[in-house]
Order: C-alpha cells, then sequence, then structure tokens
C-alpha cells in the first residue's frame, strides 16, 4: 500500500523531525510504499525564491488596488493608509531583489560562509526581511522567520477559528503552500493513504488545511492524523466531528506499530477497525474511540530512514540527525511537566550497544557526523555509558542532548569522557534558583549541584543552555530573585539561556492537584483545544507578578547572554567548528545592542 507522510509547517527547517523516519523504517521493511515529504523545510526552500515571491508580489498587488478603488470612493482611515504605503513599497524590482538576495543567504546558510558570523546574520536578516514581505501578501498574517512566532490571526486553540482558517483565502498561506508542495505530489503518486505528524498546536491549521484540500481533490484518500499534539487533544477530539469529517483516523501515543496495523487493515479492505490499537477512527455509523493501546518495544525498532527527505536543502551546512535511545522520561516526577502524555508506558531505552550501532548505521549511511539526541531527559548511566562507547569505537561524531541537573555527574572523568566523545551542547532544565521553589517543583536538585554541573561541562568545553522559568505556584518574590541571582553568581559558567513564565499545562500534576498547589484555574468552553490554562494562586507570584519579574530580568541581564544567532543548531554548529564553548564573535556588539545597521558589504 502507497502511503505518503507529511510533516507539516510550522517548524525550525534546521534538521529532520523524527517522526516520518520513524514510521517509514517500520512501514518500509513490511511492504508499504512510503514518500516522506517534510512540507514545513521545503515551504521554506520555496518562499525563499523567485516563484513564490512573485506569487506574492501578485497577491500584494491584487491588495493595493482594492484600497486605490476605495480611496477613489471615500477617504482611507491611518491604518489603510499605512498599510497601503507599506503595499505600494513592494515593486517588483524590490520583489526581484528579495528573491537575489533570498537564494544568497541560503547559500550561505548551507555552505562554508555559514561560519561567518558577519554573513550569517547577514543572511538571517534577509530572510526576516522576506517573510516581512510575503506577509504583506496575507494581511494581516504575520508569516515569520523563525516560524514558531507565525501567526494567522485565528487561534489554533479554538475548533471553531480553525474550521474558518481553512477556507480563508486572504490570510491562510498554507493553501497556497498545498497548491505548490502538496498537490503535485498526490497528483503524482496517488498514495492510498496520508499521515500527517502534528508535534506542535500551530501546525493544527496547516494540518487541517491540507486535510480539507486532500479530501476535495482526492476523496478516496484515507487521511490519519498524529503526533503528540493529537494525543493531547484526543478527549475533544472525538467530540468534533466537524473537524473529524477532514480526516479519518487518529493514531494517540506511539505510532509505529499503531499505523503499520492500520494500514495493514486498509490494504486487506477491513471496515472494522474497532481492534486496532491506540486509535480512534470514523465510519458511516460514526466517531469511534478503541480500547486497546499499544506501546513500543524500543529493542524491536529499527533505526530512523531518512530516505526520500531533502536533506540537502534544511538551512544548515552540516546534516543533522535526531535519534531517539528512550522513550519517556526516567525521572518523570517533575510537578510542571505533562510530557509523559505522549506515551502509555513509562520510561524505557535501547540497550547501549544497540544505541551505538544504530549511530553508526546512520553516520555510515548519511555521511553525518552531527547528532542530535532528541531524548526528553538523558538518563545519566546511558550519558556516561555512551560517552564511554563512542570513544572506545572512535566515532568520529559530535552531538547534542537534553540533560536534567544530576549530583551523580559531579566528577571530572564523567565530563572529560563527554568531550571527547563528542559532545558539544547541552540543554539544561535549570527551573529555579531556589532549594524550595525546586522541592515543590520536585526536580529533586540542589542548587550546589546545579553549580558543579554548570562549572564542569564549562571547563571541558561544551556549551550549556540553561532553561527556566518565573511563577510556578508558592514562588515568592525573594525566591524568584534567588533564581536571577544564581544566574549572575553562575555567569562566568552560563553559556546562552532562556526564560518564561510558567504556564499551566492542562495534564501536568499542578493541574490534576490543584488544591495541593494553591491553584485555581478557568476552562474557557471556546478554547476547546488549548492545553494550558489561565490561572490564579494562592500564595506567591501571579501571572501579572511572574511576567513583571520576566520582563525585568530581560531588561537587565548579563549582556553575556545576547546572542547574534539563538539557533540551537547554529551554536551546536559553531562550537564543533571552533573547537570550544569560548565563541566571542557570537555576542552582540554595543553598537548592534543600540539599534545601529547592519552592513551587507560583501554580502551579495
Amino acid at each position: 500500500m502507497k502511503t505518503l507522510l507529511l510533516f507539516p509547517p510550522d517548524w525550525l527547517p534546521s534538521e529532520p523531525y523524527l517522526s516520518l523516519p520513524s514510521l517509514a523504517a517500520v512501514l518500509r521493511p513490511k511492504g508499504h510504499e512510503v514518500i516522506q515529504k517534510d512540507v514545513n523545510v521545503e515551504m521554506y526552500d520555496l518562499m525563499f525564491g523567485e516563484t513564490f515571491l512573485r506569487h506574492a508580489r501578485k497577491r500584494i498587488a491584487s491588495g493595493l488596488r482594492h484600497f486605490q478603488r476605495a480611496a477613489a470612493s471615500r477617504p482611507l482611515n491611518g491604518e489603510e493608509r499605512a498599510l497601503t504605503a507599506r503595499l505600494s513599497s513592494c515593486t517588483e524590482e524590490r520583489a526581484l531583489r528579495l528573491a537575489r538576495d533570498a537564494e544568497r543567504a541560503k547559500q550561505i546558510l548551507r555552505g562554508e560562509e555559514f561560519y561567518d558570523i558577519d554573513r550569517l546574520e547577514w543572511a538571517t536578516n534577509v530572510l526576516h526581511e522576506t517573510m516581512a514581505f510575503i506577509s504583506l501578501g496575507y494581511y494581516p498574517a504575520q508569516i515569520c522567520f523563525p516560524p514558531i512566532e507565525t501567526d494567522l490571526v485565528y487561534k489554533p486553540f479554538m475548533s471553531s477559528e480553525i474550521l474558518e482558517a481553512i477556507d480563508d483565502e486572504q490570510v491562510n498561506v498554507y493553501r497556497d503552500v498545498y497548491n505548490f508542495l502538496v498537490a503535485p505530489v498526490m497528483e503524482k503518486e496517488r498514495p492510498a493513504a496520508v499521515g500527517i505528524s502534528i508535534v506542535q498546536q500551530k501546525q493544527l491549521i496547516p494540518t487541517f488545511t491540507f486535510c480539507k484540500m486532500i479530501k476535495r481533490d482526492y476523496p478516496g484518500t484515507h487521511i490519519t492524523i498524529g503526533g503528540n499534539i493529537v494525543t493531547r487533544i484526543r478527549d475533544v477530539l472525538k467530540e468534533k466531528p466537524a473537524l473529524f469529517e477532514l480526516f479519518d483516523a487518529a493514531v494517540l501515543y506511539e505510532g509505529e506499530n499503531a499505523y503499520l496495523r492500520l494500514l495493514d487493515a486498509l490494504e486487506k479492505g477491513e471496515k472494522d477497525l474497532g481492534q486496532l490499537p491506540n486509535l480512534i477512527y470514523r465510519d458511516e455509523t460514526g466517531i469511534h474511540v478503541n480500547k486497546e493501546v499499544f506501546a513500543e518495544d524500543l529493542a524491536q525498532l529499527p533505526p530512523p530512514d531518512f530516505d526520500g527527505l531533502p536533506l540537502d536543502k534544511y538551512f544548515v551546512p552540516k546534516l543533522i540527525l535526531p535519534y531517539l535511545a528512550t522513550r519517556g522520561c526516567y525521572w518523570g516526577r517533575c510537578t510542571f511537566c505533562d510530557h509523559f502524555q505522549g506515551y502509555v508506558e513509562g520510561y524505557r531505552t535501547k540497550q547501549i550497544d544497540q544505541v551505538v550501532k544504530e549511530i553508526g548505521s546512520l553516520k555510515e549511511k548519511y555521511g553525518n557526523r552531527h547528532f542530535h539526541f532528541t531524548d526528553e531527559s538523558y538518563p545519566p548511566a546511558l550519558f556516561r555509558k555512551l560517552s564511554q562507547k563512542l570513544i572506545e569505537r572512535k566515532f568520529d561524531i559530535a552531538w547534542t542532548t537534553h540533560m536534567r541537573f544530576e549530583e551523580s555527574l559531579l566528577d571530572d572523568e564523567v565530563w572529560d569522557d563527554a568531550a571527547k566523545s563528542g559532545c558539544k551542547y547541552l540543554h539544561f532544565g535549570y527551573e529555579s534558583g531556589n532549594e524550595r521553589v525546586l522541592k515543590l517543583m520536585d526536580k529533586a536538585t540542589r542548587p550546589d549541584a546545579i553549580s558543579a554541573n554548570l562549572r564542569l561541562s564549562a571547563k571541558y568545553g561544551i556549551w550549556n543552555h540553561i532553561m527556566g522559568f518565573f511563577g510556578f505556584p508558592g514562588e515568592t518574590q525573594p525566591e524568584a530573585e534567588d533564581s536571577k541571582r544564581f544566574v549572575h553568581d553562575n555567569r562566568e559558567n552560563i553559556h546562552s539561556l532562556g526564560f518564561m513564565t510558567f504556564v499551566l499545562g492542562k495534564y501536568s500534576p499542578v493541574a490534576m492537584e490543584p488544591e495541593k498547589f494553591g491553584v485555581s484555574f478557568y476552562k474557557n468552553p471556546e478554547w476547546d483545544l488549548a492545553l494550558d490554562y489561565y490561572f490564579t494562586v494562592k500564595d506567591g507570584l501571579g501571572i501579572g507578578k511572574a511576567l513583571e519579574v520576566f520582563e525585568e530580568f530581560e531588561r537587565d541581564h548579563d549582556p553575556k547572554w545576547d546572542l547574534r544567532t539563538c539557533v540551537r543548531e547554529y551554536i551546536f554548529l559553531y562550537i564543533d567548528r571552533f573547537g570550544n564553548n569560548r565563541l566571542p564573535q557570537l555576542r552582540i556588539q554595543p553598537g548592534q545592542r543600540s539599534g545601529a545597521p547592519q552592513s551587507s558589504v560583501g554580502m551579495v
């Protein structure tokens, strides 16, 4: 059976996402024909080119004519006059200049010039300008690069607005993305089934846009959606027949063997899908939620299969491949976290020999040496073993992953081995620098252990990035100040950081036991697909005060953390290229901080 697997916008186009290659690796050996299409990266490659910019220019010209006709019959208001001026500046000449610059920017990002920070920054600025131009063709939508900031005006956490958005020919750029990228492959391949992986909420609008247009053009195609977001909205999805009309089935939790069994059943022409695991499906009698659930045996899963993905189109000079050795989180107790929703079974891991063998096979097959281990939190024992095995086998790789601060990782040998094995960049969950707040979170981490981990990773040349937040229920103003003071006191050993305010996740332990944490929250009935809630707290910082603390930190933090690029894959590649974690060229200079324009001399 032929199936088309789609990864929709919007996501960072700097490395493949693991979901499609994981499915392909299971489906292909069982005889199914698989076409993988990363629509996200192909969309950005398309947009940063002359064909799409000419298309956007035509839309802009049409919008300008609309306002010119309106101005002939009535005075334009201030907003309309400002927009008309912006549209008027989008000439054919400007579109062609942007097309030339954007092609040059892609060359820089994909070549050796990437490692010249001035050229990298120029290229990034060109892509931002290009997206601003394209956005005017879909006004008032804001289509951004990096894409996480894209806003189509419609709320992706409301099913009613998603249904409106998919038919909106003015703002919904994904209708055109379908016509440029999805429709041709549907016409050429005529797949019997389409699977779409959704990993962040903003992908819901493009996903359901694609679903509706596929059903319009190829009504007999069976469409399945899956991914972490689908699992998180499972309780609502079954109650939304208007949404469910756009597709046929939803796979929950882990999808490899669940989707395989679904394809097998479809191929055999089976009508009753009620015994398949991890499935919600629609037939002529209604929407059905199957009882059987299934968790993967990691020892039986093959390594991911990236064949067919456009590996030369990612916006990096060196291919970075994702790899997953574990499922779930070995700690699994943090009270703010709801990542466990993606699985029906707890933490599992592959054996170290299997992990190293698969990394080696991927390296040999695809010729890359850069890996992103996408585990939720890399286990300390596996971290040690992996480093030692990579050294023993003399693997020449560079790798990055995500970690907890651990008291079991406080000796120099661990970090020396990690560095020698190719570890370049670590994302750490810092959360807070106050011990009482860390205990409320059930982090079981002491500030002195955090300091030691930071010092050792820095000592051995491994870049550390820490992530924290203000406003955990019960956190006081002085305790939030402790978090800021901690990073200031440890600034010599902290390379980059990112803070936010606390978000009350729908499935987090705090939301499950709000009284225990002194929390009250409100469920807006119209926000039916929301994954977090508005809340108030009995004690400590509320949402507003936490935001004030955050904004103060953003304004007053050490300027060493203001970087000329914040894309983690870019920093990872820089560390590997220059051989250390001291990269002064990445720091924003005083003139840049004050808004001085960047020179483009020598860039084109």
